[in-house]
């Protein structure tokens, strides 16, 4: 379901982001507490959204005294490290605004990691507003896990809201699942991807305040350059602090496929209601279906409706996973999440397990072998990335370019269109790998902790 959409400047806003020493407010509970806050710089306190709801206190006057390592930007800095916005670092657009490439180093900030940014500007008409800019500051700059995108700072200016994360090479799942052109997700980096975005929402769920995250879908699940993935986009996220705020809680919000079935029809909102999204997000990996296309000859029916009722059912379950897998899979592996997808999309909130069940199911299925050998490949991006480009096989880069050398002498009279020849284009950008050779380059560390590297480096010495 598409989030409503509305001006954030007509709002009567909880707090004011510019600092203002001669306005008079009243003191509230709630601002007292942060005050006090403010002042205990050396044992940072976590704070929670409710403790800005009857705020008039600034963002900046304390944010130093709770944040993690969080950078406060100017726009005058933001416009200069993406060339002022330029359309040649534009990255893409969500429902909070636009997103540009830019790099920071520590002549901008002091202390600041030379590095690549995405810098996430809000979108003044658009559907969110400053509530949801504030949440990912609160969230994001107070959480740090390795399955969490990682805040490096934000700027609150005059109307400008804008966030500042650690740029990811791969981008986000959706593109890599639901891509027209080029290899198929090999299944293992599948696995791997899901389970990173388990171990996210678990870690959300395990604080004193569970978060629920209450977005969660592809283009939310950000991808590193060896397929780590990373949970971003808070900005629908509660921390389970607005439960006194019926208004807040029962205002159904999300995307149209994804939300639980018991948040839709009555506004419950609960951790249980991320373990359905999970499931639909797993589903989607098992099918590489979209979650509201419309499915066979009935119509209405979402992917849940279709498939959910042929997970459990061995025979049917080959029928819907994805075709671009060619069989390259665990058979233990596939029944496994297929069973587990089947227990997260239940109609009742308490037959769902936790997300620390899901992380233990799908673990074990990360190293299961019974993987046939054939022909399947992924595709690897080469331009931008250094990374993957220093793990590319030189026989298999020598084979693509002799293919294309062979096919340009055979047919030498057969221009492509344009638009072929732009589709064309984009492929010769690529090298083709096979499951195998990212093995041999990357090793197991592709699929497997760092600590059980080592521990298996230990046993065959």
């Amino acid at each position: 379901m598409k989030p409503i959409k509305f001006s954030w400047k007509n709002l009567c806003l909880p707090i004011s982001c510019i600092n203002n020493t001669n306005q008079k407010t009243t003191k509230t509970p709630s601002k007292e507490r942060l005050l006090l806050l403010s002042r205990q710089t050396s044992v940072p306190s976590k704070v929670y959204l409710s403790d800005f709801s009857n705020s008039t206190i600034s963002l900046n006057d304390f944010s130093n005294s709770f944040l993690i390592d969080i950078h406060i930007f100017t726009y005058e800095e933001l416009k200069m490290i993406t060339q002022g916005f330029s359309k040649y670092n534009y990255l893409g657009e969500g429902g909070f605004g636009e997103v540009y490439k830019g790099f920071v180093d520590d002549s901008l900030k002091t202390g600041l990691k030379a590095q690549p940014v995405a810098v996430k500007a809000l979108k003044q008409d658009g559907g969110q507003g400053h509530r949801e800019w504030l949440a990912e500051v609160i969230i994001l700059g107070q959480l740090k896990h390795p399955h969490l995108v990682n805040l490096i700072g934000y700027c609150c200016e005059d109307d400008q809201r804008v966030l500042v994360y650690e740029y990811m090479e791969r981008g986000n799942l959706e593109d890599h699942l639901f891509q027209k052109y080029g290899g198929a997700l090999p299944w293992l980096t599948r696995v791997k991807i899901i389970l990173g975005a388990a171990k996210g929402l678990e870690f959300l769920h395990k604080e004193e305040k569970p978060v629920i995250y209450r977005d969660f879908k592809p283009s939310n699940i950000l991808l590193s350059w060896d397929f780590s993935s990373k949970l971003s986009d808070f900005g629908l996220a509660t921390d389970g602090s607005e439960e006194e705020d019926s208004n807040f809680t029962k205002r159904v919000m999300g995307t149209e496929g994804y939300a639980a079935p018991e948040y839709l029809s009555a506004g419950d909102l609960t951790t249980m209601s991320d373990v359905f999204s999970f499931g639909v997000v797993l589903l989607e990996l098992l099918t590489a279906r979209k979650a509201v296309e419309k499915y066979r000859s009935q119509r209405g029916r979402t992917l849940v409706e279709w498939a959910r009722p042929m997970l459990k059912d061995p025979n049917k379950l080959e029928e819907i996973i994805d075709p671009s897998l060619e069989g390259r899979y665990s058979v233990e592996g596939i029944r496994k999440a297929a069973a587990l997808a089947y227990q997260c999309l239940s109609q009742n909130p308490k037959s769902r397990p936790t997300m620390t069940t899901v992380v233990k199911t799908l673990e074990p299925i990360l190293h299961l072998k019974d993987i046939q050998n054939g022909p399947f490949v992924y595709i690897v991006p080469v331009a931008g990335v250094n990374e993957v480009h220093d793990i590319i096989c030189k026989d298999d880069v020598k084979v693509v370019k002799e293919e294309t050398e062979k096919e340009a002498k055979v047919f030498p009279r057969h221009l492509p269109s344009r638009r072929n020849r732009r589709k064309h284009k984009a492929m010769r950008s690529r090298a083709v790998h096979s499951d195998t050779t990212l093995y041999k380059s990357l090793g197991t560390s592709l699929y497997s902790p760092a600590k059980e590297i080592a521990q298996r480096n230990k046993k065959n010495i």
